[in-house]
């Protein structure tokens, strides 16, 4: 019998941002895989309901609170998971955040908040993670980018200066990783959404009308993106199937990106 390639069996993924979204859907989707799962975020109440469904599935799972744009935080967390369970095999970086607004518009604040979660926040995870990766020979880093990290939009409906920024640098630090680290075995490779409804984007993207309207009108999809479509190609990128995939950006947008 040919070896399931997606198996994720005897692995530990770690989810960051998982208390919700995009990131609790692919925290399942790792145990439904096999895979021992430690959630990271900040709200703890909501990362006990998602360590509830994933207990259901068999799989070992600890929720951690952390705040990925502290280093002290991030540290102590990733300790804690090797500590829990050994060793770490997969991180999935997902924590982000989105901030509406143009360079003559955004506050200094605003640039800052979306640069220390959506990269600093990404630099501290894998600081702490790589080495216990580097350490085995092994490793599969998965990183939470954006369409919006290639594309733009000159409707104010989608102007978000800061977050274009910030997700082009994830691609940026994909790459040097991915080159600095393949040689370890670590694969390390992003992912690109489009519009997904969220916890996020529920409360502010699909609350307009207008905007959903010329979303669906330009994507060839005629749609945004589904609760759990993401979570191949998260599993592609974290299991075997991608053993000789390296500083890759597979976008997933309904070809948004084509037009």
């Amino acid at each position: 019998m040919s070896k399931n390639l997606f198996d994720l069996t005897g692995k530990v993924a770690v989810v960051t941002g998982a208390s919700a979204g995009l990131g609790a859907d692919a925290a399942l989707a790792y145990a439904e895989a096999g895979a021992d799962v430690a959630l990271l975020a900040r709200r703890v109440e909501k990362l006990e309901k998602v360590k509830a469904k994933i207990e259901e599935t068999g799989r070992k799972v600890i929720a951690v609170a952390c705040d990925v744009t502290s280093e002290e935080n991030v540290k102590a967390a990733i300790r804690k998971v090797a500590d829990t369970f050994g060793h770490i095999d997969i991180l999935l970086n997902d924590a982000g955040v989105a901030v509406h607004g143009g360079v003559d518009t955004l506050t200094e604040a605003d640039w800052d908040k979306s640069f220390n979660t959506n990269v600093k926040g990404m630099f501290f995870t894998c600081k702490y993670a790589v080495p216990y990766m580097k350490k085995q020979k092994y490793g599969k880093i998965v990183n939470i980018a954006s369409v919006n990290a290639v594309v733009a939009d000159k409707n104010d409906i989608f102007i978000r200066h800061s977050y274009n920024a910030s997700k082009a640098a994830v691609l940026g630090l994909t790459k040097g990783m991915a080159c600095s680290y393949a040689r370890y075995g670590i694969t390390v490779n992003a992912i690109g959404p489009a519009l997904f409804e969220t916890e996020m984007t529920g409360g502010t993207l699909f609350k307009s009308e207008q905007f959903l309207q010329v979303y669906n009108t330009l994507n060839p999809a005629g749609r945004p993106g589904k609760k759990g479509e993401l979570n191949g190609t998260v599993l592609y990128l974290s299991s075997d199937a991608s053993s000789y995939v390296q500083g890759q950006f597979i976008l997933v947008d309904g070809g948004g990106t084509l037009v």
